[in-house]
């Protein structure tokens, strides 16, 4: 990003959309790659564990065994705006799908910092002498994101200060899917009710300035995770679901699942034997990080 995008980013907490694939160049590779990815025996995480949840932690860092998605994480359409931001020595510390079907609620206004939210432990921790930091997310459309299918929306310039305390714990419900309505839109958390978290709870986001993110093929969006932000349900006027891929980044000096050999949330849990951060920019110094240098598969990660 060039100096005026740059200031526009740190006054909003988000820059795009952006191209990162041609249209109809991410159409035709996600017809592929969603049948290779049906393929789970090399994924990172196994199906016991994994499958469990409504969010589904298969879904997670399907990166580390897929050749489209290691090579997606580390495209220089995302990684130079990323290191733009963070600085020359990038992780990319997870990825998730974020499908929503037809019918499906919109997600909840949220921030996060650490991650704690519903695993109740840090996933990640920036050095004491910074005060919160959260993670620079990429959100790539695999499909149509409009106000339709679900797109996301943001709260520009509320990226500065937390309104939930993510050291509170929520309470996980599956039966709360797709059945909360408020202020008159369809919004959960995947079992979860956010609104635990609020710092405040008589407190409100001002959806007056919500913005959405309407976002076509092979477009992405980039911003903070402490950024508030939400999606809209998908109203069910197409057959298509929508789909994003999430990829996540740090600075390397920032510390990834400090003390823990697992994630466990949104009911289910899984082993981080075959976990590994990516080095997508830059130079790894800190020690603490488990680091994959290839795919299960044994695809070589791209440095930049």
């Amino acid at each position: 990003m060039n100096r005026e995008e740059l200031k526009l980013f740190h006054q909003r907490g988000y820059f795009g959309p952006f191209k990162v694939y041609e249209i109809d160049e991410m159409r035709a590779m996600w017809r592929r790659e969603r049948l290779r990815l049906m393929d789970r025996s090399n994924a990172a995480y196994g199906d016991e564990g994994a499958a469990a949840g409504n969010t589904n932690i298969a879904n997670y860092d399907r990166h580390l065994d897929s050749e489209f998605l290691a090579d997606h994480v580390s495209r220089p359409e995302i990684v130079d705006r990323v290191t733009s931001v963070l600085g020359p020595d990038v992780l990319c510390w997870r990825t998730e799908f974020f499908p929503k079907y037809p019918g499906d609620e919109g997600t909840d206004w949220h921030q996060a910092d650490t991650f704690a939210n519903a695993s109740g432990k840090p996933q990640i921790v920036w050095p004491d002498a910074e005060e919160f930091g959260g993670t620079v997310t990429v959100w790539t459309a695999f499909t149509e994101a409009n106000e339709d299918t679900g797109c996301l929306q943001f709260i520009p310039g509320t990226h500065q200060t937390m309104f939930y305390d993510e050291t509170k714990r929520m309470h996980y419900d599956p039966n709360q899917i797709n059945s909360a309505e408020k202020d008159g839109v369809r919004r959960g958390f995947f079992g979860y009710d956010y609104r635990e978290l609020q710092i405040d709870p008589d407190w409100k986001p001002d959806e007056s300035k919500a913005v959405s993110m309407v976002m076509r093929p092979g477009e992405a969006i980039l911003f903070w995770s402490t950024l508030m932000h939400a999606s809209l349900p998908h109203n069910g006027k197409t057959d298509e679901m929508r789909l994003g891929f999430a990829s996540r980044y740090v600075p390397t000096r920032v510390d990834i699942y400090p003390g823990s050999d697992e994630i466990e949330e949104y009911g289910g849990r899984v082993s981080l034997e075959k976990y590994g951060a990516v080095l997508v920019a830059g130079r790894n110094d800190n020690p603490h990080n488990r680091i994959a240098v290839s795919t299960t598969t044994g695809h070589p990660f791209t440095t930049r």
